[in-house]
């Protein structure tokens, strides 16, 4: 981990301007299928900047999604990918990450495919503290398979399950990610890019499971049935929502009201799970040679 930061630094000093996303990107999936003002974009973005700095190898990293609009996001990657089944990209990634610990797994989730279908899986990555990084997308609803409310909808907003207000409380990804064991747990809004990029710097440097939640917008399913404007209003009010002790007085109705915290919430350090497994494999052996 030393190793990484202190060549992050040495690129931070003098090329910050060579990152160009076209040599991270398969540009014959081009164009892209997200929505305009989608947050999604912007989290990719940050994603590959900070997979950039850190000079990580393409062919040594594997990006792992599941299904929703985030889990199209690996299909861009220029890198080894995985687009799983709804809800099981942290299974997927626990079999990958064991199997081939030389690779650097990152998985890109969603509210819904990662709290609800998923969330059992979740819990358990985060207990295990396998060795990988985990980027959950939350823009609040299933935007690709019909704008239905998810776990972490806002209370009274408005969806296709919801007509007359979600009526459940929010779902706090990073507290229960803490909660089961998840060694390094922190939270950014896009809008933030560099403080974004920079988390998941840490993110991935970090031994152990790491979980970053990433708060986006939905401005085409979420922003137009709440009335919430353009995309540039709703990440502007969601910043004002997260961070008021900077941008307090700056929309009427913030996008989430609430003061949840960002940057890094939770980090220490405990066994990873994969080294344990095979050094206890290799105990084993050993004791059988004998």
């Amino acid at each position: 981990m030393k190793d990484a930061m202190e060549q992050v630094a040495s690129r931070d000093a003098g090329s910050a301007a060579e990152f160009d996303i076209r040599q991270y990107v398969r540009l014959d999936q081009m164009p892209h299928f997200l929505c305009p003002g989608c947050g999604h974009g912007i989290a990719l973005r940050a994603l590959l900047w900070a997979i950039h700095d850190l000079g990580l190898d393409k062919d040594k990293l594997a990006v792992v999604s599941g299904i929703g609009c985030s889990g199209r996001l690996s299909a861009y990657v220029d890198a080894n990918s995985f687009h799983t089944t709804h809800g099981r990209p942290l299974a997927f990634a626990t079999g990958l990450a064991l199997a081939r610990p030389d690779l650097h797994v990152i998985v890109i989730t969603g509210d819904g495919d990662s709290l609800a279908i998923g969330g059992n899986h979740l819990i358990h990555a985060c207990r295990r503290n396998l060795n990988m990084t985990c980027m959950m997308l939350n823009n609040e609803v299933y935007g690709m398979t019909g704008g239905q409310v998810s776990p972490t909808t806002s209370a009274g907003r408005l969806t296709t399950t919801t007509p007359a207000g979600n009526s459940e409380p929010v779902f706090d990804a990073c507290a229960l990610a803490a909660g089961a064991g998840a060694t390094f747990v922190g939270r950014e809004v896009t809008m933030q890019i560099v403080a974004l990029r920079n988390l998941l710097r840490d993110a991935i440097t970090h031994d152990g499971f790491s979980f970053v939640e990433v708060m986006s917008d939905c401005t085409e399913i979420f922003g137009r049935k709440n009335d919430l404007g353009s995309s540039p209003e709703m990440i502007l009010s969601q910043k004002s929502a997260m961070r008021p002790f900077a941008y307090r007085n700056t929309v009427d109705e913030p996008f989430r009201p609430n003061t949840m915290p960002t940057g890094v919430l939770a980090r220490h350090e405990r066994a990873e799970y994969g080294a344990a497994y095979r050094e206890m494999c290799a105990r084993r052996q050993d004791k059988g040679a004998k």
